[in-house]
């Protein structure tokens, strides 16, 4: 399927919420802008970190903006609080779309969507978000499950789901929801613990509603982000590039999972991979791990960009 990605002047990635924060690192750019740690000209302004991702991307064309939610964190309040302090107006999110159905990308959606104040605003998300119970298998006798997410929550928290597999324009073409994605390395995998019961039938979870949302900046080339790339950083990318037919890849941000020891012969072919597809700026966050981030650190350390929370990030023409 090809999709035609309308060209922007700019785009802006807020992070709501991120597993890192440092609020004296003081390495402001053109590109990167540090939450600040004051209120009234006193340190008292906290930004929270937890193991969850969320954020607002905004697109520019010309002199009009407009913004989509990704995402919505892991607690109830932890996104919804970092939003506060950094004075985001929510009001103007014209959509949001869901990277999958767990906890840590689901958990603040209550409290986000009161905060954006637009009863039945469109949730982008693929169909299988929805798979309930979900659950980590430590062993046959010991199961950890995931709170459900379902219809009715996002519902009762003022979002409209609107289900997709495949690749689906937002913004009027300007941003890319890219349903599912295709496995095609021999490398990346899921992971061996997690399961689904589907009628009360037990099954290995492929979390096949994982996917990630695609921009392209003018002149510059693709600017993917995921949630946190259960089908591979790698796969996405690659399928990225071929829906919509642009080859150049400015930006790979989000979660990679390469966390845990399932994962860590998975690292080097990811970087390997990275290395070959060549992005300007490489920027793994949430669930990549400290062992991933510190390995495609020194691999690309000229295209390398560390992201927290309450971190915007500006990428322009």
């Amino acid at each position: 399927m090809s999709v035609s990605l309308k060209e922007v002047d700019k785009v802006e990635i807020l992070t709501l919420q991120d597993n890192y924060v440092d609020l004296v690192l003081r390495d402001n750019t053109e590109i990167v802008l540090r939450a600040m740690p004051l209120k009234d000209m006193e340190v008292k302004n906290s930004i929270l970190a937890e193991h969850g991702f969320s954020s607002v991307v905004t697109v520019t064309s010309g002199d009009v903006s407009r913004s989509v939610l990704f995402d919505f964190g892991f607690s109830a309040h932890g996104a919804a609080f970092n939003a506060d302090a950094l004075s985001v107006d929510l009001t103007a999110v014209e959509a949001a779309a869901l990277s999958h159905g767990h906890l840590d990308h689901t958990g603040g959606i209550e409290e986000l969507g009161k905060r954006i104040k637009k009863p039945g605003l469109p949730l982008y998300l693929h169909p299988e978000a929805f798979r309930n119970p979900r659950y980590l298998k430590v062993t046959e006798d010991i199961r950890v499950n995931f709170p459900a997410f379902t219809k009715e929550k996002a519902k009762k928290a003022g979002f409209e789901p609107v289900e997709k597999t495949e690749p689906t324009p937002l913004l009027d073409g300007e941003l890319l929801f890219l349903g599912g994605v295709p496995r095609k390395t021999n490398f990346e995998t899921v992971g061996t613990d997690f399961f689904y019961e589907k009628d009360g039938v037990e099954a290995q979870d492929d979390i096949a509603d994982d996917t990630s949302i695609v921009m392209n900046l003018k002149g510059k080339g693709l600017v993917v982000l995921s949630g946190c790339a259960h089908a591979g950083i790698v796969n996405t990318t690659n399928y990225a590039k071929e829906v919509t037919g642009v080859n150049d890849v400015h930006v790979i941000m989000g979660g990679f999972h390469l966390n845990g020891v399932d994962f860590d012969g998975v690292i080097k072919p990811t970087a390997d991979s990275l290395v070959k597809i060549d992005p300007s700026y490489i920027i793994p966050t949430h669930c990549t791990g400290r062992q991933a981030i510190d390995y495609i650190e020194e691999r690309m350390p000229d295209k390398f960009i560390l992201n927290m929370s309450g971190t915007k990030l500006t990428f322009a023409a």
